[in-house]
């Protein structure tokens, strides 16, 4: 699956419209996960789960230079964004809402020690920076290491949306995991508004704004940037 082909990735939204139908039907609960593993597999890099078909991330990787995973800004009709800032931002949402919102466990960033290894002073969701913090953030990131952090992410969320159950997913976003997420600076003091959003979902919802939904629109904005940039000259 080339999810550089149009048609492709309009088989991947008509999938995710189907399981926003699965995951509001409990009948539909075994289906629906295994749609949701499906789908969610393909927004990040095969690593050791290759079976020889190229994901979407994996797409975006391939040939991309350091140079172009850092190139600030990068105009384009849907972002002037980095890829590395598109590629941090997703899996830190994803991290927040999944660990924090829907497990209530520790994030990646903190129980895998890449707080540290990513080498940013950004430790929110990356939401509200300004020109000067993308840009300190897209010279600085470890490539390498954001590519380890988004692989544990993403290991993670499977593994806790096959574990939980019907029931579990319906259920709405607990206030006390709301306050950790601001206890935790986990996003900017300018940006409470997310709050307000993702504490009006129900596990279900935040499985699918932002765990795929989410994810696609970036790796779109990503694969955007890195066709502008193959065709012109990157500064050095």
């Amino acid at each position: 699956m080339n999810l550089l082909n149009l048609e492709q990735r309009k088989m991947w939204n008509v999938k995710h419209k189907t399981l926003t139908g699965m995951l509001a039907r409990p009948d539909q609960h075994l289906e629906a996960v295994a749609l949701f593993l499906e789908q969610h597999r393909w927004l990040y890099a095969s690593g050791a789960e290759s079976s020889g078909q190229r994901t979407y991330e994996d797409e975006i990787l391939s040939g991309l230079t350091e140079q172009a995973f850092r190139t600030y800004p990068v105009h384009t009709t849907a972002s002037r964004n980095s890829i590395a800032w598109h590629l941090w931002h997703a899996a830190r949402i994803e991290d927040i809402t999944m660990n924090i919102l829907v497990a209530g466990r520790e994030q990646v960033l903190h129980s895998g020690g890449f707080a540290e290894k990513l080498n940013t002073r950004a430790s929110h969701s990356g939401n509200g920076m300004n020109e000067a913090e993308i840009a300190e953030l897209s010279a600085d990131l470890s490539f390498e290491a954001l590519k380890d952090y988004r692989l544990t992410v993403a290991a993670r969320t499977r593994s806790l949306i096959s574990g939980l159950s019907a029931a579990e997913l319906k259920a709405k976003v607990d206030a006390s995991r709301l306050r950790q997420v601001s206890e935790q600076e986990a996003v900017k003091a300018s940006e409470q508004w997310l709050l307000d959003y993702w504490g009006g979902k129900t596990a279900a919802g935040l499985v699918l704004m932002p765990a795929t939904r989410h994810n696609f629109l970036h790796l779109n904005k990503a694969m955007k940037a890195k066709l502008k940039l193959q065709k012109q000259p990157v500064s050095p």
